[in-house]
């Protein structure tokens, strides 16, 4: 008995020994096919699909004559309130440093929501252009099925009689029959063919 249970122990100790230390049960017991928990992260989490289509919004708005438009009636009312507005109403003097700080904030927002957008563009046209890839070479294997099959199709029709050729064929019997009646002429007009047979 006492050498049952020291082997018992010799097998629990060689189970310690290649669990890792500081392992627990419950991480031994992990099921490999379920997700693991979402860990708590520091940063706040976002959705990068709902931000690229934000940025594609705001890359197209930008990229327009209205965007344009707005944005030329803005700064013209800026510099027209600040040069001709009292004194003690205007937020931005001559050397209009605020609208260029704003002009400055708003372009260099600008730029990386356009890189964005047109990077989210490039991966699209990346996509359509493997399917289109693929639907040409499903296509072109499709056509050289069809060719094969057409081309084994006019091969077999080549061994087969078509009507044509069975009317030709007749036409030469036929011909050939006034021929050698015209070359040999019956020798007994009223002669029946009955005892020939």
């Amino acid at each position: 008995m006492g050498s049952g249970g020291e082997l018992g122990s010799g097998e629990r100790g060689e189970t310690r020994e290649r669990m890792p230390a500081g392992a627990s049960a419950a991480s031994r017991r992990a099921r490999l096919d379920l997700p693991r928990a979402p860990r708590r992260a520091l940063l706040p989490e976002y959705d990068p699909e709902a931000f690229g289509r934000l940025s594609e919004k705001i890359a197209r708005f930008i990229g327009t004559g209205r965007f344009l438009v707005w944005m030329t009636v803005t700064i013209i009312a800026w510099v027209v309130w600040n040069v001709s507005a009292p004194q003690h109403l205007r937020f931005d003097e001559f050397p209009f440093i605020f609208l260029t700080l704003a002009l400055s904030l708003q372009a260099s927002y600008a730029a990386p929501l356009i890189l964005l957008a047109q990077n989210r563009q490039d991966d699209r046209d990346r996509v359509n252009l493997e399917q289109d890839r693929k639907q040409n070479e499903r296509s072109i294997a499709d056509t050289e099925y069809l060719t094969r099959e057409i081309a084994a199709l006019r091969m077999g029709l080549g061994e087969v009689a078509t009507r044509d050729w069975i009317r030709s064929e007749f036409q030469d019997l036929i011909r050939e029959m006034e021929e050698r009646r015209a070359l040999f002429p019956p020798e007994h007009s009223g002669h029946s063919d009955e005892g020939d047979r």
